[in-house]
């Protein structure tokens, strides 16, 4: 016989396998950071979710997944985000986007506005003679960036000026009269 040596029984150890969950969220849940409980095949596991985590973004929880074998490590819990946005703000990275009404006299004349963010109000100054379309940032204001304790995007919001509608016919004369100047 060839080699005429002597296989030594060895144990080949094995990984256990990975298990793959998937948690829905909304925006809004994952503005701040959070403790939330998972019930996995039947353990309950405590995890911090991070503010800013993103839609399709996973995190690996080492040794909560199968059994090893033969003595081997568990394998991981690997948990998917899907995040959906039931806000008004559209999501861009670390940014968010908000469409807001004025109307045409606060358009032309200026003033101010207050709006809701994620966590408190913003007054806005709405600069004389401002055209619909018009974008404004304001910094900072935007969604928290992750695992950056402090850190955030920035807030634009873009102006739409609605026009008045059901006129009486007192404004009707009067934007006559403003038509007429404007023809001078």
């Amino acid at each position: 016989m060839f080699g005429g040596g002597r296989t030594r029984g060895r144990n080949v150890y094995f990984k256990g396998q990975d298990f793959h969950a998937e948690l829905h969220l909304d925006l809004q849940d994952v503005y701040k950071t959070h403790k939330r409980t998972l019930t996995v095949n039947g353990k309950n596991i405590r995890l911090t979710i991070p503010a800013g985590v993103k839609n399709g973004q996973t995190i690996r929880i080492k040794g909560y997944g199968g059994e090893g074998i033969n003595g081997g490590p568990k394998g991981d819990l690997i948990i998917k985000f899907s995040i959906e946005n039931h806000t008004k703000f559209k999501r861009d990275k670390n940014n968010l986007y908000a469409t807001i009404d004025i109307d045409l006299y606060k358009a032309i004349l200026g003033g101010e506005l207050t709006m809701d963010t994620f966590d408190s109000k913003v007054k806005l100054k709405v600069k004389p003679e401002t055209q619909s379309g018009t974008r404004v940032k304001l910094k900072g204001k935007g969604f928290p960036v992750y695992k950056k304790e402090g850190e955030f995007g920035d807030l634009y919001i873009t102006y739409n000026v609605k026009l008045p509608t059901k006129l009486s016919e007192k404004e009707k004369e009067l934007f006559n009269e403003l038509a007429k100047l404007r023809q001078k």
